[in-house]
């Protein structure tokens, strides 16, 4: 690897394998010499590639104590720009579009149900996508909300609404997905061990089992994974999440056969597969899409949160569907998400150009990919992607 200009640096962070932009391939260490004999390059405090050791001027380059204190100035200032915005936003930014969102959905469940009724296909059909919609909407984009406590700035109304989506519409437990996503998967994004998103990995599935099969299965799957992590939470709090998944699951049923009119309990069961598992394909897409074949750290060797956080996440195009079912903080804010995880989906979006801006004037990467794009990728290199070991990226003057 020899030294390269500003620029061509800028456009190595455009790409991961040639696939996915603004990820940099970071390779080496810093001081490691190149195969040309020369050194690898540090980046500055500002962004730009800094003098490489061994350059003509003697230059020394930035301790790793000295780069540390520049990237949490870096956090700051982006964080003091945000906060700004925060504080100058009304409560219905804050909260209320979210809350309005999620109410909205909870009142369209009378009219899926009733379209069940029907013995005509679009009636119907109509009612397994409303139904549909509206479980995503309360499992995934209200679970997620309120395991950030983002719904709320009350920490009791939010422990009672971590309870409501996260057990009795997500048939989850709240201290296992708690601690998994945010303690975890937030605190050590794309750490090998830790926050790698390798959970979502199935290696005795092939490419397209997993991609296009497996999704449907997330419905029986999720209960069955909650009922098995219950032995790791006390017993008050387990015996909480079994009634609350029960009433969650036996509510669901019991409206299909006393409201819409399910004449066997095997049509009404199946009927709540097809609904919970309506969108099952872009929700395991998405969770693997955002950060598989992003960089991976070693816990020991990680960056600071900002350059963790710029290379290891990627946002997607907006997407009606998905935006009002999974949020922007999971399709199209992702980056914003992961750097201000206690910010409603109203408030990730509305501080996005302002991330955005901040990422691009510092030079640092700021990921854009489409969906289309990333399913390609997946498929061409599932094998690499899905089943291997991820490799370690080795960093160049950002730790």
């Amino acid at each position: 690897v020899t030294p390269e200009d500003g620029d061509s640096v800028r456009r190595r962070a455009q790409r991961v394998n040639g696939e996915v932009s603004g990820t940099p391939r970071l390779r080496g260490t810093g001081g490691t010499p190149a195969p040309n004999g020369s050194r690898m390059e540090v980046m500055a405090e500002d962004g730009e590639p800094g003098p490489a050791v061994g350059d003509r001027d003697g230059t020394p380059r930035d301790t790793p104590q000295q780069a540390g204190r520049q990237e949490e100035a870096l956090m700051a200032e982006l964080s003091e720009r945000v906060q700004e915005v925060v504080k100058s936003s009304s409560w219905w930014d804050r909260h209320g579009v979210d809350i309005s969102i999620l109410a909205f959905s909870f009142l369209l469940l009378p009219a899926g149900f009733l379209c069940l009724r029907s013995a005509q296909a679009i009636p119907f059909l109509a009612g397994v996508f409303t139904l549909g919609v509206v479980y995503h909407t309360l499992a995934v984009k209200g679970s997620h909300l309120a395991s950030h406590n983002a719904l709320t700035e009350s920490k009791s109304w939010g422990k009672v609404w971590a309870i409501f989506f996260i057990e009795l519409c997500s048939a989850f437990t709240v201290e296992q997905a708690t601690y998994n996503h945010v303690k975890i998967h937030h605190g050590y994004t794309n750490v090998i061990g830790l926050g790698d998103s390798s959970t979502w990995k199935v290696p005795f599935l092939n490419r397209y089992a997993y991609m296009f099969i497996a999704p449907l299965a997330v419905p029986i799957i999720t209960p069955l994974v909650a009922l098995n992590l219950l032995r790791n939470v006390e017993w008050k709090a387990a015996l909480r999440t079994l009634c609350c998944m029960f009433l969650g699951l036996y509510c669901h049923y019991w409206l299909l056969l006393h409201v819409s009119g399910f004449q066997s309990p095997w049509s009404a069961l199946l009927c709540m597969l097809l609904t919970r598992s309506l969108l099952a394909h872009p929700y395991i897409h998405v969770n693997i899409f955002q950060h598989i074949g992003l960089p991976m750290f070693a816990a020991d060797r990680k960056p600071k949160r900002i350059h963790l956080m710029s290379l290891g996440v990627l946002n997607l195009p907006r997407n009606a569907l998905l935006d009002w079912s999974f949020g922007h903080s999971l399709i199209s804010c992702h980056v914003e998400h992961h750097l201000f995880p206690s910010l409603s989906d109203n408030m990730c979006l509305k501080i996005k150009p302002i991330v955005s801006q901040y990422l691009k004037e510092k030079k640092l990467p700021y990921n854009e990919d489409t969906y289309t794009s990333r399913l390609r990728l997946f498929l061409q290199r599932y094998e690499e992607l899905m089943v291997h070991a991820p490799p370690i990226t080795e960093l160049v003057g950002i730790q």
